[in-house]
């Protein structure tokens, strides 16, 4: 047999928390656009970051690209995808809490 929801979001709350995850959404794009330009813009006012050579010879502006903006673009994205989820966990769907005054779980 079908389970019966027994609660439903308001359309008030799902706006809250749509406007929440956008605050957030635009945060972490600044972020990215930050970091994105960035680079190139360190390319063109540092000449060591062209110019410099760590090991193997590659530059600093190099290893950065080649390496370093793949690890912050999976950061970034995994620091975005749990705040996203927990702000809509936090703000929506979770069971109603029950009048003996204990928790979702049963303790007090």
């Amino acid at each position: 047999m079908a389970r019966e929801v027994d609660e439903h979001d308001t359309p008030a709350e799902v706006d809250a928390t749509f406007r929440t995850i956008r605050r957030v959404a635009v945060g972490y794009f600044a972020v990215f656009l930050a970091a994105v330009t960035g680079v190139p813009a360190l390319s063109l006012t540092l000449g060591w970051w062209s110019d410099g050579r760590l090991i193997g010879g590659m530059s600093p502006a190099f290893v950065m690209a080649a390496f370093g903006l793949y690890v912050f673009f999976f950061l970034i994205g995994l620091a975005a995808a749990t705040l996203s989820t927990a702000v809509e966990a936090r703000m929506l769907g979770g069971p109603a809490e029950p009048e003996d005054g204990t928790g979702r779980d049963g303790s007090p």
